[in-house]
C-alpha cells in the first residue's frame, strides 16, 4: 500500500518520518485488527487518517471502522486530503497541539 500512497500521505510522512513529533514516533500504514491507518503511534494509540475524495463514498464503512476501533481505545486525528496538500506543516502543528492537550509528556 505505501506504494500507492496519495500525495497528502507522503507530504505528511515526509513532515513527520524523521523528526519525532513531540517525541513521539508515528508508523506508516500500520494494520489495526483488520483495517489498517495511514499513520499510528503505538505510545498514545492515535491513529491519524486523510480522508480524500474516496472516503466520501465510504463514509458509513469509515464511521463503523473507527467505532470499532475506537472500542479498542484507538483515538483519532482526521485530515481532509486538500488540507494536508496546502499545509502539510500545519497539520503537524494540529497533531503537536493534540499529542500537548491529551498527555503529560
Amino acid at each position: 500500500m505505501r506504494n500507492n500512497s496519495t500525495l497528502s500521505e507522503v507530504l505528511l510522512w515526509k513532515c513527520i518520518q524523521k523528526k519525532k513529533v513531540n517525541g513521539y514516533t508515528f508508523l506508516r500504514q500500520k494494520p489495526l485488527l483488520n483495517y489498517i491507518v495511514d499513520f499510528y503511534c503505538p505510545e498514545l494509540n492515535v491513529a491519524i487518517e486523510i480522508d480524500g475524495s474516496v472516503h466520501e463514498y465510504a463514509e458509513a464503512k469509515d464511521q463503523k471502522r473507527q467505532k470499532e476501533l475506537e472500542q479498542h481505545r484507538v483515538r483519532f486525528i482526521r485530515f481532509l486530503d486538500h488540507d494536508i496538500r496546502k499545509n502539510p506543516d500545519g497539520a503537524v502543528q494540529v497533531i503537536e497541539k493534540w499529542i500537548k492537550e491529551n498527555t503529560q509528556k
